[in-house]
């Protein structure tokens, strides 16, 4: 039997290796994407039947590149990764053909979970993101909508400038 190939998707470079390192140490093979240029092209020549795909690549969609993967490679199976995680990606996410997606920070071992769910072990079940992931979540819909304009996102969630910068430095600050 040949080991399990993945295909690793995330611009963190540090997390991707150590997730590879991880995986590798159970005995799975990991091919490491960075960018969806590279994420493709591992895809098209790579024998991976598992991915992990992180919803943030650089301040763009991970979900935009889902699609695109599983037309590519119809039998892999996609797993989310977020950071920033809502019931509404989540829904978009396994709509669009994932077959999960959880929230960081993960384990190895739930990130295996996820692709093979033990419901005797549920501590690794996905949780659901509290209200300030929600609220932060809904602030950066609101900032892309209003192209980064601090100003007119402030108006558009009725809330003073001031506090919206004080919530966009402080969230900064704890996901470093």
């Amino acid at each position: 039997m040949t080991e399990p190939s993945w295909l690793l998707i995330d611009d963190d470079e540090t997390f991707a290796n150590t997730l590879a390192r991880s995986l590798g140490r159970r005995g799975i093979h990991t091919e490491v994407a960075h960018d969806p240029a590279r994420a493709m092209e591992l895809a098209s020549s790579g024998t991976a039947t598992r991915c992990v795909l992180d919803l943030n690549l650089a301040g763009e969609s991970g979900l935009l590149l889902l699609p695109e993967l599983l037309a590519r490679r119809p039998d892999m199976e996609v797993l989310i990764l977020t950071g920033y995680g809502s019931i509404a990606t989540a829904v978009q996410a396994m709509r669009q053909g994932a077959v999960n997606y959880l929230c960081k920070p993960v384990t190895a071992d739930q990130i295996i979970e996820g692709f093979e769910p033990d419901l005797h072990r549920p501590e690794l079940r996905t949780q659901p993101p509290s209200v300030e992931e929600l609220e932060w979540e809904h602030i950066q819909r609101v900032l892309a909508e209003h192209d980064g304009n601090i100003s007119a996102t402030a108006r558009a969630l009725n809330m003073h400038r001031r506090t919206l910068q004080r919530k966009l430095g402080k969230h900064s600050r704890w996901r470093e």
